[in-house]
């Protein structure tokens, strides 16, 4: 009987777990609800594999010191992106890490549609004046999707639905990425990142975190956009530096903003904070504006998408312990 330990699972995802057990009966698998660190790495004793769905970076050595000592092999994670894990640490350690790179393109790409539709219908400005008994039509004439370009800076999986979502709507959609997707050829047109910042009408962000991503969309990029643009970032919070976004607002550089994701997300995302301080600045800045829509990482999350996070995740885990390679290796 091979054993698994899943970190930090949430009560939606016990089905999926359930169901993937039923049909691996040669498995056993157990749950709690930490996340891995130096604190919590004992408990993966006596387990032959493991996987995690956290925020917090493992960055202590003797997390994966310890792994290699307990025999494991492998750190799995739920997630698509890996930048909490120090694939250094892990490599020397003889562990593969997986991620989940297409665990629901749509799932992601919906929710940016939803913001788009929000921000594009003035439904926060709208909202904000019926409180206050203001029912008038004044600055909320919309424009319609099908007249507007829409740029997309990360144009992988999930990139790809949202172009497709935008262009069924008749949307001119054009993409900055380096890699040039045949199947992408009849739905954008692309182009580089001065052009998409000067050109479009909606910024939508889709790159992972990297030391060459982090904080590219600052000051001097919103100064390039239109001041009648909208921009969205359902990426990584890092992607784009918080303060100059609030100020790109606050000046009327842009029009109108939606962020999934935000820098200092950890202690907030998926947290009941009622009456007590949020700790972030920007954030409740953000927060207050009519014309900004915030969401606490919820891109992702949608029951198909739950189902092929845990599912892929332990197929890999079930590849790796039998021996063989899996498709999602990052190290």
């Amino acid at each position: 009987m091979m054993k698994i330990l899943m970190y930090t699972v949430r009560p939606d995802e016990k089905g999926p777990i359930n169901q993937w057990v039923k049909d691996h009966p040669g498995y056993q698998i157990d749950t709690n609800n930490q996340p891995l660190n130096s604190s919590t790495v004992d408990l993966a004793k006596g387990y032959d594999g493991i996987a995690i769905l956290q925020h917090a970076s493992i960055t202590e050595p003797v997390v994966y010191q310890k792994l290699k000592e307990f025999g494991i092999k492998q750190i799995s994670l739920r997630s698509t992106g890996f930048e909490i894990i120090d694939l250094k640490e892990a490599t020397k350690n003889g562990l593969v890490v997986t991620n989940v790179p297409g665990y629901s393109p749509r799932s992601v790409s919906e929710l940016v549609l939803a913001d788009v539709m929000y921000l594009l219908r003035h439904l926060g400005e709208v909202r904000a004046r019926e409180e206050h008994g203001d029912f008038t039509w004044v600055n909320t004439e919309a424009k319609e999707i099908h007249t507007l370009t829409v740029g997309i800076i990360g144009a992988g999986k999930i990139g790809s639905a949202v172009a497709r979502i935008f262009r069924a709507l008749g949307a001119n959609v054009i993409a900055a990425d380096p890699i040039h997707r045949p199947d992408l050829n009849d739905t954008v047109t692309y182009v580089d990142h001065e052009t998409v910042y000067k050109t479009a009408d909606i910024i939508t962000m889709h790159t992972p975190l990297t030391d060459e991503t982090h904080h590219m969309i600052d000051a001097a990029v919103f100064k390039k956009m239109k001041p009648s643009a909208i921009f969205i970032n359902a990426s990584r919070g890092p992607v784009v530096k918080t303060g100059d976004l609030v100020a790109a607002l606050e000046n009327k550089e842009i029009a109108a903003a939606a962020i999934d994701t935000f820098e200092g997300e950890t202690p907030i995302v998926n947290h009941d904070l009622t009456g007590k301080p949020l700790n972030n600045d920007n954030l409740e800045k953000l927060l207050a504006m009519p014309n900004v829509n915030v969401s606490p990482h919820i891109g992702f999350y949608t029951e198909v998408a739950v189902q092929n996070m845990v599912e892929i995740t332990l197929n890999d885990v079930d590849a790796i312990l039998q021996g063989k390679q899996s498709l999602h290796q990052v190290n």
